[in-house]
């Protein structure tokens, strides 16, 4: 009873493992191709659901229906001008024929590997086809009010025969052709990054830096300019202010003498030894204090109020 009891649960066991290697599910983003002893046998799967196949002897190898990335490394690349820049390219690729990915690739890492021999390879070629200025520009459109304030900007405005835009739909076209027979197809291709090697770097952030420079120095010396203008105008309309408040003070200091001579001549003209006694006391309080000392004659005429009568 026991021994049939397990040899029940043995077949049971078996059929599972056997069931369980016959049968396979295929996503919608999955397609399968059966391999029997490592070669590839019969067509690919793509319809979604559950498939069944012969157990042990065939492998299912899934293969993605979904776009794809690959992501170059920067590669150093002379242009057709000789600038060494750095260039960083991307594209999209997908699975367009399993069987045949599988019979010349094998898997996606061996399809990363021949696409960076084939996409690294056209870039650097066409690169090296075409003038840096052609790679930075995608047009020969020319920016409306904006002035050109520099040798390096007038440069960039340089006309151009093709772009960059037409420079990667080159890079495709050709990488296309070359990625037919592998089973892929490449969607998209993009230069994601342009930028010079550290070297010519360094020089042309110091035209920049002295552009910029000379820029700056040339608005300071027109603000220095406006600045002495502005002076100028300030100390000019000052000194008029001055010479005007000037004329207006002595014209009322006129006047002013005028009437005081007036009154002191009326007032003289009144009593003359009154006056002269007036107009001594006020000189003898401007010129004498407690320290003071004068070596005057007895006939002075400064003193002849101060004789004392005998």
């Amino acid at each position: 009873m026991i021994r049939s009891h397990t040899f029940q649960l043995a077949v049971a066991l078996i059929l599972f493992i056997v069931i369980g290697q016959s049968m396979y599910s295929v996503s919608e983003t999955d397609q399968v191709i059966l391999t029997q002893f490592g070669e590839p046998v019969g067509d690919p799967v793509v319809t979604p659901g559950l498939h069944f196949k012969p157990p042990f002897i065939q492998r299912a190898n899934y293969f993605e229906k979904r776009f794809l990335e690959w992501d170059g490394n920067p590669n150093q690349v002379p242009t057709r001008d000789k600038r060494f820049i750095w260039v960083d390219t991307y594209a999209r690729w997908r699975i367009t024929n399993p069987l045949l990915f599988f019979q010349r690739l094998r898997d996606e890492r061996g399809a990363q590997s021949r696409l960076d021999d084939i996409l690294d390879g056209e870039t650097r070629n066409a690169v090296a086809r075409h003038d840096l200025i052609e790679l930075v520009r995608s047009s020969n459109r020319n920016p409306e009010d904006v002035p050109i304030e520099s040798e390096e900007e007038a440069v960039i405005l340089e006309a151009i025969e093709q772009g960059r835009t037409e420079i990667t739909r080159e890079i495709l076209s050709i990488a296309a052709e070359r990625t037919a027979d592998l089973g892929i197809e490449l969607l998209d291709l993009r230069l994601k990054r342009i930028n010079y090697v550290e070297e010519v770097q360094k020089d042309v952030f110091a035209r920049m830096i002295a552009e910029r420079q000379r820029i700056a120095a040339q608005f300071r010396s027109e603000g220095q300019g406006e600045s002495a203008r502005i002076h100028g105008e300030r100390e000019r309309e000052l000194a008029q202010i001055q010479s005007e408040a000037y004329r207006e003070a002595e014209e009322l200091r006129g006047v002013s003498d005028a009437k005081a001579t007036s009154i002191y001549a009326d007032a003289y003209s009144r009593d003359a030894d009154f006056y002269s006694f007036m107009k001594s006391l006020e000189t003898y309080e401007q010129t004498m204090d407690q320290d003071t000392y004068f070596i005057l004659g007895t006939d002075s005429e400064l003193l002849q109020y101060l004789e004392t009568s005998r």
